[in-house]
């Protein structure tokens, strides 16, 4: 039995057709076919059922299937962990992030981290389906909300929980006070990020807790323009309390939301049964100091 063999087959259970198989490998299809009789022959079972042009997968042909997957990512495994070993400080790092999360996380933090390790490729995407895209193989690592649920292959490592704040003008008289309650917000005139926002969807969901709705707010998808309305008092927002210390904007005071205060547990994903390479062990490192160091600095300044 032959790896090729095992990547023929895999290649026609994926189209269940073998001459879209064969030309997605670049070969012919008697090739590939002869390549399916030889791994049928050495087994003594049957892959495919062939019914008229159609082909089925077998019993046995689940079976391989299925082991065939475990071969290769062992196989991916053993070249990852090979080239890793070449180049401890090299390679490829692809992460996915919540949107607005860069401003937090990664703006000040990648650039410390190439001057670091210069070699290392980085790659860091915002999307509102981080868990699907690491589940998926899609990226290397997530950075997204606990979820809810996880299947076996997923680990999570539990990173900072988030309290959310409300920004506002300075000079408005609701900046006076330390704490106001979540449902005031409806005396107020909002800006927020649009529906897919992470942040929008916690407000939302607080909203609903609490039987209220907010009218008519102004909706931007940037961080810079939603601070800018906030400092001209436009409107107040909504943004993570660790966000607005660390941004420390002298005309947005940062008020306390109670009753719900809004708040999520961030964390960091990724496949258990995929090799993680050196860079993604150094970036996760990195990152787990470098929030501890922000939170350590919000502490500090709050006394």
């Amino acid at each position: 039995m032959e790896l090729r063999q095992l990547e023929y087959f895999a290649a026609v259970c994926k189209e269940m057709h073998f001459s879209r198989a064969a030309e997605n490998l670049c070969t012919t299809q008697s090739n590939l076919s002869q390549q399916i009789k030889f791994l049928e022959n050495e087994l003594g079972l049957p892959l495919f059922d062939r019914i008229g042009k159609r082909i089925a997968l077998t019993e046995a042909g689940r079976i391989v299937l299925e082991q065939s997957m475990l071969i290769f990512e062992r196989i991916d495994h053993i070249r990852g962990a090979t080239r890793d070993l070449k180049h401890m400080e090299g390679g490829r790092l692809d992460i996915g992030i919540l949107p607005g999360d860069g401003d937090l996380l990664f703006d000040a933090l990648l650039v410390d981290f190439h001057k670091q390790y210069p070699k290392l490729s980085l790659s860091v995407t915002e999307c509102t389906d981080v868990y699907e895209q690491v589940a998926a193989g899609t990226r290397d690592l997530g950075v997204t909300t606990v979820p809810d649920k996880t299947d076996d292959r997923i680990a999570v490592i539990p990173l900072f929980h988030e309290e959310f704040a409300l920004a506002i003008r300075s000079d408005h008289p609701a900046a006076k006070a330390k704490a106001i309650p979540f449902e005031q917000l409806q005396q107020l005139k909002m800006v927020m990020f649009g529906a897919d926002h992470q942040i929008t969807k916690v407000i939302h969901s607080c909203c609903q807790q609490q039987g209220i709705s907010i009218d008519n707010p102004i909706v931007t998808s940037t961080l810079s323009t939603l601070l800018s309305l906030v400092e001209q008092g436009i409107g107040a927002c909504i943004l993570p309390r660790l966000l607005l210390d660390h941004l420390q904007r002298e005309q947005i005071s940062a008020v306390q939301l109670l009753n719900p205060t809004p708040s999520q547990d961030i964390c960091i994903l990724y496949r258990t049964d995929r090799f993680m390479g050196q860079a993604a062990k150094l970036f996760i490192e990195v990152l787990q100091t470098y929030i501890q160091g922000v939170m350590d600095r919000t502490q500090r300044s709050l006394g």
